[in-house]
């Protein structure tokens, strides 16, 4: 009798061919399995079979052309602080972690650019250029362990869009690897290049479905020379937005305007042992910063918005140490939602003249829907990005709470199509949303996505089932 052919698994083969690369290229060890295989959503189990550790974009490449060859699928990886689980591998998936490919070049101060590998960490790119007055302005309470590559693939947005705009706007060249193992240089270190189809652009964004980024040039700007840094009380969301109105016409160019509720900061109050920034709690909170513009006009302004009632208290941040403090109170806010209950969160964007009347049809559903959710709502006002957070009722288990946000949720983007929106600001799909994309992109919009999956990625071995599903028949 024959005995059995015993099947060779592709993730098999490709370690079978680990002469070709760095004996700690390969890990299968478990904590590393259970590390690189999730992000910060923890809402998907972690099961991949392996992860690779290159520190070139050779390597990288000679990896994709074997998982090409054996169909292995990839899940590129950086510094998984996503929250839509673009970064998880649930599937037995390989894990192409990019944590030590962290070079940073030389700035080119008379350029205003610096190339890096996609592995290097926000903050230290910061730390990089800051002696030459220059910065890489993508900002985001996450820098201290967000990749580059990570914050191009999902296009990143943070505190400074509304000064800056999104990433895409700061990157001017790009090497990705293609999942065959191809290689492109696209763009470089040009600020013109008028040649057809800006090929750079498609990657940024694409949550490592099409390529995977391995290097890229970036775009500075100048450091501020100083930022005044405010904290305002206000009665609730109208007067948010009028306040934003005003200052767009103020003295000073905005840099970020940021808000959120007494319910975000009672409980960074209770998680950080902080104490309140005002003697009165006020129902809204916006935090503002402005590149001080003409001497002594700002006092005249700030006095104006008490007088016309606009804001019910305020105070000016009087140095450094004082500024940071400010910002943590903003910046806390998504720890501690965690640290004291089960946030169910979503990031959403309007445009900003719908984002009144949203809130007030939102706030009638969830009243109507919901009765005694706890709504944490924070974000950046100035770019219309919305953070909700659905606190976890005590009466609820948490299986019977992620069964009813699931209606929650259609019940949102319900609105947020209604008022042209997005069902996702800055956090991306992923497979979070990749079931509710057709709230914010046309039928027409996903078949064309679709097509371009399957020019760049014709065997779907790269990040497959983020997004958008590839159906068989169209492979």
């Amino acid at each position: 009798m024959r005995a059995k052919a015993t099947q060779v698994k592709p993730t098999d083969r490709i370690v079978a061919s680990k002469d070709n690369f760095p004996d700690d290229f390969f890990s299968r060890d478990p904590s590393d399995l259970a590390a690189y295989g999730k992000d910060w959503t923890k809402v998907f189990p972690p099961a991949p079979s392996l992860i690779a550790f290159p520190r070139t974009t050779d390597e990288v490449s000679r990896l994709l052309a074997l998982c090409s060859e054996h169909g292995a699928p990839v899940v590129p990886s950086g510094g998984r602080t996503g929250l839509a689980g673009g970064a998880v591998a649930a599937s037995g998936e390989i894990v192409l972690s990019l944590s030590r490919m962290r070079r940073i070049d030389p700035v080119d101060e008379t350029g205003a650019t610096v190339r890096v590998q996609a592995g290097a960490i926000t903050q230290a790119v910061h730390n990089h250029c800051e002696p030459f007055g220059l910065t890489w302005p993508i900002d985001f309470a996450s820098k201290g362990s967000s990749h580059v590559g990570g914050n191009i693939a999902t296009n990143a947005g943070g505190v400074k869009v509304i000064r800056y705009g999104l990433t895409r706007q700061w990157v001017l060249g790009l090497q990705v690897v293609l999942a065959d193992g191809r290689v492109l240089e696209l763009g470089g270190a040009l600020e013109k290049n008028n040649t057809g189809v800006d090929l750079r652009q498609l990657f940024i964004g694409s949550e490592g479905i099409l390529g995977v980024i391995t290097e890229a040039t970036l775009k500075l700007a100048r450091i501020p020379q100083q930022l005044d840094v405010f904290l305002f009380g206000v009665e609730n969301l109208e007067g948010v937005l009028r306040l934003f109105r005003e200052a767009r016409k103020g003295p000073c160019a905005i840099s970020a305007f940021e808000f959120f509720t007494d319910k975000c900061l009672a409980r960074l109050l209770r998680h950080r042992t902080l104490r309140p920034p005002f003697d009165t709690s006020t129902p809204f909170y916006v935090l503002l910063e402005v590149e001080p513009g003409a001497a002594n006009a700002i006092e005249p302004w700030l006095t104006s918005l008490f007088e016309r009632a606009l804001i019910i208290d305020g105070t000016l941040a009087q140095h450094a140490e004082q500024a940071r403090s400010l910002w943590s109170l903003r910046e806390g806010i998504s720890e501690s939602l965690s640290a004291t209950g089960l946030p169910h969160k979503n990031d959403i964007a309007l445009p900003i003249a719908s984002l009144e009347g949203f809130c007030a049809e939102f706030g009638q559903v969830f009243e109507s829907r919901y009765p005694g959710w706890e709504i944490c709502l924070f974000g950046h006002i100035g770019d219309g990005n919305l953070h909700v957070n659905v606190m976890k009722p005590d009466a609820l288990s948490n299986e019977e709470f992620w069964a009813q946000t699931k209606a929650a949720d259609r019940d949102m983007f319900a609105l947020v199509q209604k008022f042209g929106g997005s069902i996702s600001a800055e956090h991306g799909v992923g497979l979070l949303k990749k079931a509710h994309l057709g709230y914010s992109r046309s039928p027409d919009e996903i078949a064309l996505m679709r097509a371009l999956k399957r020019i760049f990625d014709p065997q779907n071995i790269l990040n497959p089932g983020k997004v958008l599903d590839v159906l068989e028949e169209e492979r």
